[in-house]
């Protein structure tokens, strides 16, 4: 019984693209020794992994410049040629991801200056309406000062006048003297 078909499409589990990846590579790599091995053609492959690195196959060497020796002039404009346009190719597809990303940390640095311009504006309109609360409550504390009549309606008056300040003071207690326990302590409060 055969596998079936799976959707090709990038892998969201981190592990498992690695896992994939790895056996993928592997027999890629495989693939193209088979190929240079039975038809007798010069294979290269390169595979850069997520992380930049490097895994390559070339069936002669001479795409990583080794065994030049035996090669003509021809052969070697050739893969000059041929290594040409491959770095070409890599140089385009390095600089078109470092453009994109330049570009999304502009748009990310944008987003951030303009939440920082509307907290800065929330700050600002905290603090004035601080400064508006605390006029507020300065402006009906002086004006409920200002408005105190002397006899003030509902009020129980006992011949002290109910809205002077009062002063609380305790005073020390008194020292127990010829060993007549007092169950209370006297506390002075003096009204000014």
């Amino acid at each position: 019984m055969g596998r079936g078909k799976i959707v090709i499409r990038r892998i969201d589990n981190a592990t498992s693209r690695q896992v994939t990846f790895s056996k993928r590579r592997n027999g890629l790599l495989k693939k193209a020794r088979e190929l240079a091995i039975l038809c007798d053609a010069e294979v290269g492959l390169m595979i850069f992994s997520s992380t930049g690195k490097l895994y390559d196959f070339a069936s002669t060497r001479q795409l990583l410049g080794e065994e030049l020796s035996g090669l003509t002039m021809k052969d070697l404009q050739n893969l000059e040629n041929r290594l040409e346009i491959s770095l070409k190719g890599v140089r385009m597809q390095k600089e078109q991801i470092l453009t994109n990303e330049i570009e999304e940390l502009n748009k990310k640095g944008s987003l951030i200056h303009q939440e920082n311009i509307e907290l800065y504006k929330k700050v600002n309109l905290l603090q004035e309406e601080n400064k508006e609360l605390q006029k507020k409550v300065n402006g009906s504390v002086n004006s409920n000062e200002a408005n105190i009549s002397p006899r003030t309606p509902f009020c129980i008056s006992n011949g002290y006048d109910l809205h002077a300040p009062i002063s609380l003071q305790l005073s020390q207690p008194m020292p127990q003297t010829n060993g007549t326990p007092e169950t209370t302590v006297k506390l002075g409060l003096h009204l000014q």
